[in-house]
């Protein structure tokens, strides 16, 4: 069996510091998109900018933080480590 079929099932997340990171931003990421989008449905306001945000504009942000949750979840996942992770 080779290494890349044994090790199908573990995604290593938590591995390197690259990868903990990236997960832990994909994460956030994920969580502003659906604050983006709950604050556009009902039509609140951003509480520090102070601009208010209509069910276009919260879309918009739902799907840019997935977007960015995306990348950097795929980013956690497929990069090899560093020069100065050991594996």
């Amino acid at each position: 069996m080779t290494g890349s079929t044994a090790n199908t099932g573990d995604l290593g997340l938590f591995d390197t510091t690259f990868s903990t990171g990236a997960t832990v931003l994909s994460a956030l990421a994920l969580l502003i998109g659906i604050g983006f989008m709950v604050m556009g449905y009902q039509d609140m306001a951003l509480p520090v900018v102070g601009t208010e945000l209509s069910i276009l504009t919260g879309m918009v942000g739902l799907l840019a933080g997935l977007f960015v949750g995306l990348v950097a979840f795929v980013a956690a996942v497929y990069m090899e480590p560093g020069f100065d992770d050991e594996h």
